[in-house]
């Protein structure tokens, strides 16, 4: 069986050139196997080898090991949850395995015992890499720290296989690092108001939104920060932090928009009734019926708003990476939050509530994304319908400064 690897953050390449003849009929003896970074250890046959996985791409919590012939082998696969796991719950964690790594007649088995984790599922299934299929016992689960997959493979698995990879299981044990948090700031009412005002996209990306800036401030959220920051927005410094802001604050995607309002009302649009509009795009304009309603939409919404159409939009976007500035080190968490401070008052100033504030906000997410808000209205309504909402601080706060 060719050594399990992972090549890159996230993405698991595994092969299984399922031949030879397995474990031997000795007694087995065992022994602790650890992760290169101390958070994970599990017991294992003491005669197998350890493979070595790249620990430049985030597998440093990954253990694999494997017969002298390489014909069957143990991985413990981990995703720390403050480091890679941002966005990723059980369901996107499987996908992430079996996406790469096919899994086919997968059947419910007994969950095994695994030490304080979480057990999701267990299956008995066969595993399938580089056209080759072989037997393979998977189980997910997760702590407070990370997600976990323990996948065993061999070409056949018995009873004696099967009471091994039991006792491997049985002997799991996570190490988990403190997580550092350098803020220095309580949440009061005025950071919690900040907060709120991207606390939608905060929890799409299943990030704290009780929490300014969504996580704790150290060298994880660091780097995941400065990644989303450059793969997004184009910041990598100061400057481009600067320089972002100061768009999204004069110009925005309200900008664009308002030009191809104005374009529609040239055309003709204004002079159309709202109930006919959707026909008046599609006579008009090359487009689909889905598209023609979009726009039917927005059009209405900019007779109604002007060029603000997408204020609440482009001034969540600000607050949002105020944040991401204050956790990637762009920006200190005090310039963060007087800047915050700032546009803050000034949404106050533009809109009359919370929903009036999140109505602009989905309206820009629709016409930016191409696609429905349905499931970020979704996520709003969940939230202000929770006994603690964060929505419960008053829209008409008077902000103080706590930092």
């Amino acid at each position: 069986m060719e050594r399990l690897r992972r090549t890159a953050a996230l993405v698991i390449v595994l092969g299984l050139l399922l031949a030879g003849c397995g474990s031997s009929g000795k007694e087995i003896v065992f022994k602790e196997f650890v992760s290169d970074d101390g958070t994970v250890s599990i017991q294992m046959d003491e005669s197998w080898a350890v493979e070595k996985v790249n620990d430049e791409n985030g597998s440093e919590g990954w253990i694999s090991a494997f017969t002298e012939d390489d014909s069957e082998g143990v991985v413990v696969m981990q995703l720390s949850k403050s480091v890679y796991g941002v966005g990723t719950d059980m369901d996107k964690w499987k996908e992430i395995i079996e996406s790469t790594y096919p899994m086919s007649e997968m059947e419910d088995m007994e969950e095994p015992s695994v030490p304080g984790m979480n057990v999701d599922s267990a299956y008995s299934c066969v595993v399938t890499a580089d056209g080759v299929k072989g037997a393979g016992r998977v189980v997910y689960g997760d702590t407070d720290y990370a997600f976990y997959c323990i996948l065993y493979a061999a070409p056949k698995i018995d009873d004696k296989r099967e009471e091994y990879f039991q006792k491997v299981c049985a002997s799991f044990q996570e190490n988990a690092p403190e997580i550092e948090n350098a803020s220095v700031v309580e949440t009061t009412d005025t950071i919690q108001w900040f907060n709120n005002t991207c606390a939608v996209l905060t929890a799409v990306n299943s990030w704290d939104y009780t929490m300014f800036g969504g996580l704790p401030a150290n060298e994880a959220s660091k780097q995941i920060t400065q990644a989303l920051l450059d793969n997004w927005w184009g910041v990598t410094d100061r400057a481009s932090a600067d320089e972002t802001m100061d768009w999204l604050l004069a110009e925005g995607h309200r900008a664009s928009f308002t030009d191809d309002m104005e374009y529609l009302e040239q055309a003709g649009a204004g002079e159309v009734p709202a109930e006919e509009r959707v026909d008046f795009f599609l006579e008009n304009f090359d487009i689909d019926v889905e598209e023609a309603e979009n726009y039917a939409v927005w059009y209405g919404f900019y007779e109604t708003y002007g060029d603000n159409a997408l204020l609440g939009w482009d001034y969540s976007r600000a607050m949002s990476i105020l944040g991401n500035y204050y956790l990637s080190g762009y920006y200190t968490e005090a310039e963060a939050l007087d800047k915050s401070m700032e546009v803050a008052k000034m949404i106050q100033e533009s809109f009359d509530s919370w929903d009036d504030f999140m109505e602009s906000y989905f309206v820009g997410y629709e016409y930016w994304a191409e696609e429905s808000s349905e499931e970020r209205r979704g996520i709003y309504e969940e939230m202000k319908a929770q006994a603690d909402s964060p929505y419960n601080v008053d829209w008409n706060l008077t902000f103080e400064k706590t930092w």
